[in-house]
């Protein structure tokens, strides 16, 4: 075991008392490693966010058993306090528990607190190895932001003077994915500043974010083929200049081998041109189309760089996420394909869907359990962390929050609209991630668990309906101190026609957030005949009539802050035979059952031998889900149908992006 996990599962002896208070004001406890590691040991870690649903899970999951002699749910139960002062904590619980207290500052003394708290907490494990090496004496502000950007970004502004060396490490910094605190950013910017090559670079934006980066490295993609001769495919029609071009320098070796990775990633997408490529060096023919095949290569080529970087079984979240992004980027290219180029690589596509499945199955069995506690501070993991992580951006100023659910949008859907913003409205821009939904992956479990901020045994009243929306939804902001009035929730929303009536509803200044159901795509994937490429060309169809960006603007104009999500994505499956029981499950689904006991539970598997059983901690205990196995469904042998409900990484890992005007202008 790494020193950084030991140092703080020492506090943590086995076997000493059932009940523990962590006193974490820094979330030290809530990352993937130590959860797996405390799972491993018979600990379970609930967070005490409110005392009332605590004491009601504790009292009911865990204390009734012990008293009565049994293990309960686990060995030991760590009631997870986000702050330092554990003194307002009920008597009866700090009478029976043992409380450690865990801090940033007492597990990196040598550096400043202040600094190292900005880090993401995947960053930790290897701030600790450096520090015990290399930080032989205490450590300043400005020495420690030094001490990070050296040892955990590989970054010496001293040293970057050369328009190739900052573009190397800004390319690095963000095909990684790999986000710099605001902190070091302006330490950055100060020091940079003073190079006399970088002083008309917008340094900030470019360190800050991936999305700004990737569109000023785009246009100059383009101005650099430009330079070359290369003619635009469709001169005809003007290609919208509204970047502030920005000269990369490509043909640096530094650059040359991220570049390349971007475009069959589909970070950056290759140019269209017509009149041959011969002036265009080899290396550079990635970002190129240059005839009717060369699309497809690039797929066939993206293809292998997915499989080779298939996320490893002890993974983390952020892999598979990252991952299920670049999978839709190429599903998207994929499903664009003319039909017949489409058909000659499809059973590569089908055999790399497969083993991506088995692959995540193998890791959802052993890490889901522990992405309900991690922390939302940078994003939301999972979806019922999406409420939570608006209310911190709404205590960090953005006063006014519109959160868009586009009921079934899959990443690569996503990636079919983003693609129609960027022609159509230029002025927008997009912060991507992504966010887990709910196992199983149905809309009366994931969408609810959206809207409430709540896990699904909180709500096991109403688990099998979304009719307590609105409800939940309210109360989970008037727990952050709003009124019922200020909170707007509204479904059905689907076409142009529909924007008027909510443009008055919105234009009330009384409200400050607002909870929106974007219905067409879940209509659209019901009703699909023709597949994933019939959906996308639907959700193609229903960009062109301008509802999107006119819903964007309009919440926009109105100053909201703008967050769009998904409960759930679709996959293509083919039916393995029904399950002739009637009424019996309480919760039917093509990719997904529940059932209220297990005697039912059991007699499906036997019915559907190769449907899957998964235990969900979070779910109601009396709510048992049973799974198609693979990409299958539980209807007519062979029926072809688009569905959701089950494990795979479309259906289960959804968009999660922040729109906004982009901060640059003409």
């Amino acid at each position: 075991m790494n020193p950084w996990i030991e140092s703080i599962l020492k506090e943590f002896p086995a076997d000493m008392v059932r009940l523990w208070v962590a006193a974490d004001p820094d979330d030290v406890l809530l990352d993937e490693q130590v959860l797996a590691e405390l799972r491993e040991r018979g600990f379970d870690l609930l967070p005490f966010e409110d005392s009332v649903v605590f004491r009601a899970e504790f009292e009911a999951r865990y204390r009734e058993d012990w008293d009565r002699g049994g293990r309960g749910p686990a060995k030991a139960l760590i009631l997870h306090l986000a702050r330092a002062d554990s003194s307002e904590l009920p008597w009866d619980y700090l009478n029976q528990a043992r409380v450690v207290r865990l801090s940033l500052a007492e597990l990196f003394p040598q550096l400043s607190y202040s600094v190292v708290r900005q880090l993401a907490p995947e960053h930790r494990q290897n701030l600790f190895a450096a520090q015990d090496k290399f930080a032989k004496q205490m450590h300043g502000e400005r020495l420690t932001k030094e001490f990070l950007l050296t040892h955990i970004y590989k970054i010496n502004p001293h040293l970057l003077s050369k328009a190739e060396d900052l573009w190397g490490n800004l390319l690095r910094l963000h095909y990684d994915e790999t986000e710099l605190p605001q902190d070091l950013v302006r330490h950055m910017v100060h020091i940079l500043a003073e190079e006399q090559a970088f002083r008309h670079l917008p340094l900030a934006e470019l360190f800050s974010s991936r999305s700004y980066f990737l569109r000023v490295l785009q246009e100059a993609w383009y101005c650099y083929l430009h330079g070359l001769g290369v003619i635009r495919q469709g001169v005809a029609e003007p290609h919208v200049q509204y970047e502030r071009i920005i000269d990369v320098p490509f043909d640096r070796p530094q650059i040359r081998a991220v570049i390349d990775s971007l475009f069959l990633d589909g970070a950056l997408h290759p140019l269209e041109i017509s009149g041959g490529a011969s002036g265009i060096p080899a290396w550079a023919r990635v970002g190129v189309v240059e005839d009717p095949f060369a699309m497809r290569n690039l797929i066939v080529e993206g293809m292998k760089s997915l499989e080779t970087t298939l996320p490893a079984l002890d993974a983390s979240y952020r892999d598979w996420s990252q991952f299920a992004r670049r999978f839709g980027e190429l599903l998207a290219r994929f499903h664009r394909l003319e039909i017949e180029r489409a058909n000659g690589i499809h059973n590569q596509i089908v055999a790399l869907q497969q083993l991506i499945d088995e692959r995540l199955l193998a890791w959802v069995k052993q890490h889901y359990a522990d992405l309900p506690s991690l922390p939302a501070v940078k994003g939301p993991v999972m979806v019922h962390h999406v409420p939570h992580y608006l209310a911190r951006c709404r205590n960090n100023g953005e006063v006014r929050v519109a959160l868009l659910v586009f009921d079934g949008l899959s990443v690569d859907q996503w990636v079919h609209i983003r693609e129609h913003l960027t022609k159509y409205a230029p002025a927008l821009s997009y912060d991507e991630s992504t966010t887990f939904a709910w196992l199983p992956t149905l809309t009366s479990v994931s969408r609810q668990a959206l809207f409430s901020g709540l896990r699904p045994r909180e709500f096991e009243g109403s688990i099998e309906h979304t009719s307590k929306e609105p409800v939940l939804w309210s109360a989970f902001w008037q727990g952050e101190n709003l009124r019922a009035n200020e909170v707007m929730y509204h479904k059905s929303i689907k076409r142009v026609d529909d924007l008027p009536g909510l443009a008055d509803k919105l234009s009330n200044s009384a409200i400050k957030v607002a909870g929106l159901v974007i219905d067409t795509v879940d209509e659209i994937v019901h009703g699909a005949v023709l597949g994933k490429r019939g959906i996308a060309s639907l959700i193609t169809s229903w960009c062109e009539t301008g509802f999107v960006e006119q819903l964007f603007e309009l919440l926009l104009s109105h100053g909201y802050h703008v967050y769009l999500t998904a409960d759930h994505g679709n996959v293509e499956a083919v039916g393995a035979g029904r399950i002739n029981e009637g009424a019996l499950p309480d919760l039917r689904g093509e990719r997904a059952r529940a059932y209220r006991n297990e005697i039912l539970r059991d007699q499906a598997l036997v019915t559907c031998p190769t449907a899957v059983e998964l235990k969900i901690p979070g779910l109601p205990e009396s709510f048992l889900p049973v799974f198609a196995a693979e990409r299958t469904a539980f209807v007519t042998q062979g029926e072809q149908l688009v569905v959701h409900g089950g494990i795979s990484v479309e259906e289960l890992i959804v968009p999660f992006v922040k729109i906004s005007r982009t901060s640059w202008a003409p």
